[in-house]
Order: structure tokens, then sequence, then C-alpha cells
């Protein structure tokens, strides 16, 4: 058995025999630097809150907030790390669970690009969702709006991912296939967003000058 099918193996396992509390455990690994990929955790937690999943025993509302819960304690736990250790301790500590220099810049400069509101943006973006929280510990970004923006940030990609899985249901795995489309459809999204606001402001604010 490869790598990747024992870790599905695993992750499957342990969402089935823990149910709602192993899915908070498994979000929170993720989001603590662990390589585990929230692209098969909630699509399964999806597929067997759906009538399609033999003996359904979870709630896709409760399967979501578990999931986000789970993303919040597991930032939590990245921000102190980062909090207490420094950069230098991150980074030499960091390596142990996978955290490569490459990782915490390429963190580091979205958080200095935007700020604090790089926590909440960062948590619907491949990759970066998962290290933001180091740069926010290191420059002691306020817990409790860090502790906000990581939570309200990681629910559309909890929902989306739990109700993708909901739909598709046992050919959930292709979200796991095709998960690297599904980060660029989140990216479009995201961007498109983000210049209907910007030109949207601009014009209301052209306006109040006219």
């Amino acid at each position: 058995m490869s790598l990747v099918a024992f870790m599905v193996q695993y992750i499957l396992s342990v969402i089935i025999g823990i149910g709602y509390f192993g899915i908070f455990v498994l979000m929170a690994l993720e989001s603590a630097c662990i390589p585990i990929p929230s692209e098969v955790i909630m699509p399964f937690a999806g597929f067997a809150s759906s009538p399609s999943y033999p003996g359904s025993k979870f709630d896709l509302y409760l399967v979501s907030m578990a999931g986000a819960l789970g993303n919040l304690a597991g930032s939590l736990a990245a921000y102190y790390f980062g909090y207490y250790v420094g950069r230098a301790g991150v980074l030499r500590y960091g390596r142990y669970f996978l955290v490569t220099e490459k990782h915490l810049r390429s963190a580091e400069n979205w958080f200095e690009k935007h700020g604090d509101k790089a926590v909440f943006i960062a948590r619907l973006l491949p990759v970066i969702r998962t290290f933001i929280s180091l740069p926010a510990g290191i420059a002691r970004m306020n817990i409790w709006k860090f502790s906000v923006y990581s939570f309200v940030g990681s629910i559309p990609w909890c929902v989306a991912l739990a109700y993708l899985g909901y739909i598709l249901g046992e050919n959930y795995t292709l979200i796991i296939e095709y998960g690297s489309i599904l980060d660029y459809v989140m990216i479009v999204c995201i961007a498109v967003l983000g210049a209907y606001f910007l030109i949207r402001f601009y014009r209301e604010r052209k306006s109040g000058k006219e």
C-alpha cells in the first residue's frame, strides 16, 4: 500500500470510528501544519452524511462546524508556536513537521502584503492556508482578531468540501483526484470577488467626489 493510500485509509477509519471528534482532530492537525489533506477529510465526512452512505450517521451542518472548529484549534496551536519560538525557532523545529523556509516565506509575504486580513483570505487558498498562522504568531497579531478571522475564513472551505462530498456520494474521491482544480477554482472566485468589490469601491468613491 502506498503512503498516500495508507493515509487516506487511516483518515477514513478515524472519521468512521470517532465521528465528529475525529473530524475535529484531523482538521486541527491539518491547521497545525501536519500534512493531512482536508481534501480527504471533509469530502468523505460529507459523503458519510449523505443518504447514499450506508447507515449514515452524520449531519452535514455538524460535519462542517467540526471541521471549522478543528481548523481554529490547529491554527491557535500554530499561532502560539510562532508566538513563543519566533522565526528562528519555526525554521529550526518546523522541519520536523515538513514546514520549509519556502512555506514560511510565502506565508510571511502574504501576511505582510495583506495585513491581519491575510489570515481570513488565506483560509481559502491552497498550501498557504496551512502555514499563515505561523507569521501571524511571529508578528504577535491580536489573538481575538486572529481567532475570528481563522474561524470565519475556515467555514467556506469546510462547507464547500463537505457539500461536494455530500452531492457526489460514492464518487467523492473525484475531489481528491482533482483537488488541485478545486484550489484554482477557489482562487479564481476570490479574485473575481476581490475585483468586484475593488471596482465598486472606486466607483462609489468617484461618485462621492462628484
